[in-house]
Parts: C-alpha cells; sequence; structure tokens
C-alpha cells in the first residue's frame, strides 16, 4: 500500500483520475495504491470462484464486481474492497453506480471482504467501522499472515477469518481458524470451506 500525492483530493477528482489497470482507493483525500501479493490474489480469486457459486446455486440476484467503489458519506474516501458482493435489486436506487460504479448505501452491499495484506490497521479500524456506519450486513476480514492485532486474533497471533455481521446497528464478530467451518454466514448459510481451504485457497 503506498500513498501516492501530498495534495489532498476530492472523491469526483478522484473518479475522473482513477486508471483502468490498477486499484487504488481514497483514504481521507489521499490516493493510496493497492499492491497485492500473489498470496493474496489466490485467496481473493478462490472465494469470488466459490462465492459466485454459492450464489448462482441459491438463485440470489448477487454480482461481485472486480473494479467497484464504495463511497462513504461525508468523507472524501472510496474504498475498492478485494471483494464486493452487490445486491442487483437494490443497486437501481445507487446514484452513482450507472456513471461511476460507486455505491453509497449499506442495502446495496450484502457482504464485503478485505484480505489482509500489511495495512491489517485499515481493515481492523477504518474499514470495520466505516462498513458498519454505511450498514453493511457482514464483513469478512480474512487475515491469511496472521498479522492483525491481539485485541482481534488473540495470542498467540495466527491466521485467522473474522466474520462480523451487523445486529441492531453494530457488528458483532466471531473468528474462524485452522479447521473451523465457515458456517455461520448470514448472507451464505450453506457455505462449508474450512479457513484453512481458504488460506491455502484450495477444494
Amino acid at each position: 500500500m503506498t500513498k501516492l500525492l501530498q495534495k489532498l483530493i476530492t472523491f469526483d477528482e478522484f473518479i475522473e483520475w482513477l486508471p483502468e489497470d490498477r486499484r487504488y482507493e481514497l483514504h481521507e483525500g489521499n490516493i493510496i495504491e493497492m499492491q497485492p501479493t500473489g498470496k493474496h490474489e489466490e485467496i481473493t480469486a478462490f472465494l469470488t470462484q466459490e462465492l459466485t457459486l454459492e450464489y448462482t446455486k441459491m438463485n440470489l440476484p448477487y454480482r461481485i464486481p472486480p473494479k467497484a467503489l464504495i463511497k462513504l458519506n461525508n468523507k472524501e474516501t472510496g474504498y475498492n474492497p478485494d471483494l464486493l458482493l452487490i445486491d442487483r435489486q437494490q443497486i437501481k436506487s445507487e446514484p452513482l453506480w450507472q456513471k461511476k460504479s460507486t455505491l453509497i448505501y449499506g442495502k446495496s452491499i450484502p457482504l464485503v471482504i478485505e484480505v489482509v495484506s500489511t495495512n491489517w490497521r485499515d481493515d481492523y479500524g477504518y474499514k470495520l467501522i466505516d462498513y458498519e456506519a454505511i450498514g453493511i450486513a457482514e464483513y469478512w476480514i480474512v487475515d491469511y499472515l496472521g498479522i492483525g492485532g491481539v485485541r482481534f486474533i488473540g495470542q498467540p497471533k495466527q491466521p485467522t477469518i473474522s466474520i462480523y455481521q451487523l445486529i441492531d446497528g453494530e457488528y458483532q464478530g466471531k473468528q474462524f481458524r485452522g479447521e473451523d467451518t465457515i458456517n455461520q454466514s448470514i448472507i451464505f448459510p450453506e457455505l462449508s470451506l474450512t479457513a484453512k481451504q481458504i488460506f491455502q485457497a484450495e477444494q
């Protein structure tokens, strides 16, 4: 993750500047270049594949667009999550979707997944708070390196998947490790992957 410019910019300026070939986010007016590792990309691709199979099987109106952004209300911030699940029945009410592939309402986003690299403080900190604030029903943090803070993943640190679900307007989280089965998703209740399968990105 690399900060590119010293000058703060608006979200609209960010959208106009945004190139097609790389991943960037805007954090409080700062352009941030995302530089994922190969393992990070393997895990993201595996989850995209598995969740696509799941929503297709369940005949749900979902899609996983790779470059869509989440714009935060009253902030010059736009996130491009590693995996963003959208509800196609809800995006009709999104004012920025057609021209800017940008979402502002939590009801359009059933699930967001961030795969942790070196920027674990963003995923467990700012993004956790921001995704909760706009009302995204479920947020997964896939910490395959086990580098998150002890207060989030415990000690000894180990690879951990944290699933946060919105209950009465606040996130409540559960952790999964090793052979633990990811069977607590409110979005995909029939999902039966283990944490280990996701970390290894294999079936």
